[in-house]
């Protein structure tokens, strides 16, 4: 995170403030001033951290280097996070505000590994005392004195973790002669000998060899790490807890194993993430020789590793395993893995979960579109009817190729997609609102598609009607996206981590679940007796579906919403009035001729077009916050802590767009019953939201064999490392019980 520098305004009366809040001594010296010291993570009314902001010296002359830092003393018990926090915290973060003075990086001390009592959860920080320092110069024209600022954002954490922001400032005399603080110095100078020293300047020589000439993005890989001494000198044992790593853009996991009987020998085991880094990846971390007691054989790693490249073939020496001590990403063993699939049954899988698309109400106005085109032509021959069954297969199977195409060409260009993810666009939404809204207003009257609007039927040659029956077969598609039946999920997750060819088969078969109605009235010819004779009553029915298309339409601009709050919804609305007018004028030109269609045609083009480019601008806006009152924004982060507070958690991967979440959200989240299981239990409830794209969720998604949402994540405290997989379409009973597994609390129910 960055923090906004602090005017100088602003830290004078900062100082006012905080001039009565400390007067404690220093233990390394002579008490600083009291604007120095700040205390903050108060438990029970009880601070947690003491921070001093510390320099080396007395005075200080005009272009001279100076060192400054921040010191935390910590409750016994309580820790701060080092830079990279490991697998729960936030970094810790001084922003300083010095004018006058120019401050380097900060310099990191050897952290400690520390461990949940369950051994779950590993992250890397201080206990005890630990001084954060810099190097400073102050500008050749400092004159009278320097005032020196700093703001630290600490996360300090016991079991329970409490954020603490402190506001320190001081003044440092400039003049003739930089005089050192003789009480102060010594602790610069630990905490010095405490900082990694780059492998250059030590007599050991550090090589790396990777497995492969390249990484995949989301695979494992493996190498070996090689450290020699200047002129065959030993290389020193390490004890457990030897390898710190830093956070490494492009790399979801690392760690180093020491070769047993080989000193200075390590195996590197790490996996790429799913997103390829603007530049190459470095091996970024901490090597520590010798017990942990020497900390001046700290070692600071920074090494290249092979590029980083998506869809690219695994390395066949990369072995399928889980870095040893590093949390995987990947799905547990008891969640239904779609890596144990074969591949007959996720071609199984997606064209059932096509069938039951045709059951999601997203579909449904397409459906009872399709039905009264088939009761329509009940009277046509066998083979018309099975030709409008064939385009319609045609138009759903072909959509789903091209959507295919485009999902392949997103994951090449390094993109995390996924089922639905179309509906993630503003663009996309308006762009499928505006369909709606034509052929509603085509099925009222306003206007024909291709016809002068008399003898519909007689004028309309087969090639135009199949035509139809392939648009309609699109537009099933468009709309079945947002929807992820049971089963589908597990089939298109598993296709999107395959090959081109799985994916395209996976989409095909779910093609043909999809349209499988259809072609079973045309297959079976009972079925198609059973529809009724067409008549008057069909003109009515035709326009009680473009009110079907209307709601439709509604919930498009509800999804808006989501996308790009009420600001989206009214420019949305807008436009859509203008392809209503539109739509109205072309219907008044139909039986025109000559130029006075054609400038009809051309002014209706110029009104849509101005309108888009008038309306659909959603860059600038934003969507609104989660539904849930009592839910928190999904995180990794939150979620570790609250896991190692001991909360029960669960997690609801959801978007605006996705109709079978909102089924869940008013069936059974918003139950009293459940709603109480989850007050009861004290479970932490996040919402992972992503109606909007968003790589971080992606990528869950996809560790768990998913490749859309709804998923339902309910994590125990007591084994955060095996999350149980709800099902998509949930029941109160079952999350009850599962809430009740996850606490531990079984025997309750009884």
């Amino acid at each position: 995170m960055t923090r906004p520098r602090v005017g100088r305004s602003s830290w004078g009366a900062l100082v006012f403030c905080l001039g009565g809040l400390s007067l404690a001594s220093s233990a390394w010296g002579a008490p600083p001033p009291a604007t120095a010291v700040g205390q903050g993570a108060l438990d029970e009314g009880v601070p947690r951290v003491k921070a001093t902001l510390l320099t080396d010296v007395t005075e200080v002359k005009p272009g001279d280097s100076f060192r400054v830092g921040v010191r935390f003393e910590l409750n016994p018990g309580w820790h701060v996070y080092w830079k990279n926090p490991g697998e729960a915290g936030l970094p810790s973060e001084i922003v300083w505000d010095t004018p006058g003075t120019t401050v380097g990086p900060l310099e990191w001390p050897l952290p400690s590994t520390l461990r949940t009592a369950d051994g779950f959860i590993t992250t890397y920080g201080y206990e005890g005392e630990v001084l954060l320092a810099a190097e400073a110069r102050a500008s050749d024209k400092a004159e009278g004195f320097l005032q020196l600022s700093a703001a630290a954002d600490v996360l300090v954490c016991e079991i329970n973790c409490l954020p603490a922001q402190l506001m320190l400032t001081r003044n440092v005399p400039v003049g003739p002669a930089t005089v050192k603080d003789a009480e102060h110095v010594p602790a610069f100078d630990a905490a010095h000998a405490r900082v990694p020293v780059a492998a250059e300047s030590t007599p050991y020589q550090v090589s790396l060899a990777l497995d492969s000439q390249t990484l995949t993005t989301g695979k494992p890989f493996t190498g070996t790490l090689t450290l020699k001494g200047a002129e065959g000198a030993p290389v020193p044992s390490v004890d457990k807890d030897f390898f710190v790593p830093d956070r490494i853009p492009g790399i979801a996991q690392l760690a180093l194993s020491e070769v047993k009987g080989q000193p200075g020998t390590f195996k590197v085991e790490g996996k790429a993430s799913l997103k390829v880094p603007p530049s190459h990846p470095r091996l970024l971390g901490v090597l520590r020789l010798g017990p942990a007691a020497t900390p001046s054989h700290a070692l600071a790693l920074d090494l290249p590793l092979a590029p980083v490249v998506a869809g690219a073939p695994a390395s066949p020496a990369a072995p399928k395993v889980a870095p040893k001590g590093v949390a995987t990403a990947t799905a547990p063993a008891s969640a239904a893995s779609s890596a144990d699939l074969s591949l007959g049954l996720v071609f199984l899988f997606a064209f059932l979960g096509g069938a039951l698309l045709n059951l999601m109400p997203c579909v449904f106005p397409v459906l009872a579109l399709k039905a009264y085109g088939f009761t329509r032509t009940v009277g046509e021959s066998r083979g018309r009817v099975g030709a409008h069954a064939l385009a319609y297969t045609g138009g759903i199977v072909g959509s789903l190729l091209v959507l295919a195409l485009a999902v392949l060409g997103l994951r090449a260009a390094g993109h995390g997609v996924g089922w639905g993810f179309q509906f993630q666009e503003p663009l996309f939404v308006a762009a499928v609102a505006a369909v709606l809204v034509a052929f509603s207003l085509n099925l009222f009257g306003v206007f024909n598609v291709g016809t002068d609007g008399t003898a519909l039927v007689e004028k309309v040659d087969s090639s135009h009607g199949l035509t139809r029956s392939a648009g309609e077969g699109v537009l099933a598609v468009v709309l079945a996206t947002p929807c992820s039946a049971p089963l589908l999920g597990t089939a298109v997750g598993f296709a999107l981590a395959q090959g081109p060819a799985t994916v395209l088969a996976t989409f095909f078969f779910m093609g043909l679940g999809l349209a499988l109605p259809f072609c079973l009235l045309v297959l079976v010819p009972g079925l198609a007796k059973r529809l009724p004779k067409p008549g008057p009553w069909m003109e009515h029915g035709k326009k009680l579906l473009g009110f079907a298309l209307l709601a439709t339409t509604v919930w498009l601009v509800w999804v808006m919403g989501g996308l790009a709050g009420v600001d989206g919804m009214a420019r949305l609305l807008a436009f859509l009035t203008v392809v209503a007018l539109g739509a109205w004028i072309y219907g008044l030109l139909q039986d025109s001729t000559g130029g006075r269609k054609v400038v009809g045609l051309v002014a209706v083009v110029a009104l849509l077009v101005g309108g888009g480019a008038g309306f659909l601008r959603f860059e600038e806006l934003r969507g609104s916050a989660p539904r849930e009152a009592s839910a928190q924004a999904w995180s990794e982060e939150a979620v570790a802590a609250a896991l190692a507070a001991g909360q029960p958690v669960f997690i609801d991967f959801t978007a605006d767009w996705c109709l079978t979440c909102k089924f869940n959200e008013r069936t059974v989240l918003q139950r009293e019953d459940v709603r109480a299981a989850f007050a009861q239990h004290n479970v932490a409830f996040f919402v992972a939201d992503w109606t909007r794209r968003d790589e971080a969720i992606s990528a869950k998604l996809a560790a768990f064999g998913r490749a859309g949402v709804p998923m339902y994540l309910l994590v125990s405290p007591s084994a955060p490392g095996k999350p149980e997989v709800l099902s998509e379409l949930l029941t109160a009973d079952s999350l009850i019980d599962s809430i009740r597994r996850a606490s531990g609390r079984v025997a309750d129910a009884t």
